[in-house]
C-alpha cells in the first residue's frame, strides 16, 4: 500500500513538472509589456482591459513615452511590444512590423484664435514661426502660442512630414510630449495651436484646423483627400510570441472599439 502511494505521488509530481514546462501558453507570472506611441495609448489600454477581462491568465502592461521610444524599446527587448505612429527605420531591421489601425490626426487651435481653416503652407508657416499672430491668417489679433512635440514623438513626426515639407518646426514653442497635456494647454491658452490625434479631442473645448479645405473625418481621410495620418504601428523584436501575437491581431480586428475610440481598420484606407 505505501509503494503504491509513493508511486502515485511520483506520478502527479512528475506530470507538475510536465505542466510547468509547457509552452502553449502563457503562465500566471508572464507579462506581455506594451510601450511607446501616446497616440495609440488610449487604443492599446482598452483593449488589453477587454482582452484581460476575457483571458483572466493573460498579464498586460501598457505605458507611453512616445513612438520613437517605443521602437527602441521593442529592439532592445525592453518590452514585448512597441507602439509606434511612423514604421521601423532601415537601422532597425531585426523589428517585425504589424499595422494594426490608422489614426488621424488634426491641427487644432484655442477658439479664441478665430480660425476653422488654414491652408497647408499657412499651418507650416505658423509652426516655422512665419506667421506669429492669427490676425496673419484670417482669426483674431491674437498672439500665436505654439505648443510642438517631443522629437521622441511618432505624431511630430507624421506632421513634419506631412504638412512640414520634412521641415522642422520652430525650437521658439512650449514642448511635450504627451497628447493629453497638449490638448489641455491647448483649451487653456489662448491663441495656442498644436497637433494630436483626433481620438484625444472628444469633449474637449478646441477647434479642430480644416487643411485645405478637407476635414479629418473618417470619409476625407479614406478617400485621401485629408493629408495627416498615419498607420499604426505594433512592433516586435523577431516574430512574436503567441501571448503577444494573440493580442496585436485582438487588437487589428476590434472593429467596434476602433471606431468607438476615433480610429479606422487598416484596409479602410486606399491610398497608400
Amino acid at each position: 500500500m505505501l509503494k503504491t502511494l509513493m508511486l502515485f505521488i511520483l506520478a502527479v509530481a512528475l506530470a507538475a513538472c510536465s505542466n510547468n514546462g509547457s509552452s502553449s501558453s502563457t503562465t500566471a507570472g508572464d507579462e506581455t509589456t506594451i510601450a511607446g506611441s501616446t497616440a495609440m495609448l488610449p487604443l492599446v489600454k482598452q483593449a488589453a482591459q477587454d482582452y484581460q477581462a476575457a483571458h483572466p491568465d493573460v498579464k498586460i502592461g501598457v505605458s507611453g513615452g512616445g513612438s520613437r521610444v517605443g521602437l527602441t524599446q521593442a529592439q532592445q527587448k525592453g518590452v514585448t511590444i512597441g507602439d509606434s505612429d511612423i514604421a521601423p527605420g532601415p537601422d532597425q531591421k531585426d523589428l517585425v512590423d504589424h499595422k494594426v489601425a490608422v489614426v488621424t490626426f488634426a491641427v487644432v487651435a484655442n477658439p479664441a484664435a478665430g480660425v476653422k481653416s488654414l491652408t497647408k503652407k499657412q499651418i507650416a508657416d505658423i509652426f516655422s514661426g512665419k506667421i506669429t499672430n492669427w490676425s496673419q491668417a484670417g482669426g483674431k489679433d491674437l498672439k500665436i502660442t505654439v505648443i510642438n512635440r517631443a522629437r521622441s514623438s511618432g505624431t511630430r513626426a507624421v506632421f513634419v512630414s506631412a504638412i512640414m515639407n520634412n521641415v522642422q518646426p520652430t525650437n521658439n514653442s512650449l514642448t511635450d510630449d504627451s497628447s493629453g497635456t497638449v490638448v489641455t494647454t491647448t483649451t487653456q491658452t489662448p491663441g495656442a495651436v498644436t497637433y494630436v490625434a483626433t481620438s484625444y479631442l472628444k469633449d474637449k473645448n478646441v477647434v479642430a484646423i480644416a487643411i485645405d479645405g478637407t476635414s479629418p473625418s473618417d470619409s476625407d481621410v479614406e478617400s485621401g483627400k485629408y493629408p495627416f495620418w498615419s498607420y499604426e504601428h505594433m512592433v516586435t523584436s523577431g516574430a512574436p510570441s503567441k501571448p503577444a501575437a494573440d493580442f496585436i491581431d485582438y487588437v487589428a480586428k476590434d472593429k467596434a472599439l476602433l471606431k468607438q475610440l476615433g480610429f479606422l481598420p487598416v484596409n479602410a484606407i486606399k491610398t497608400k
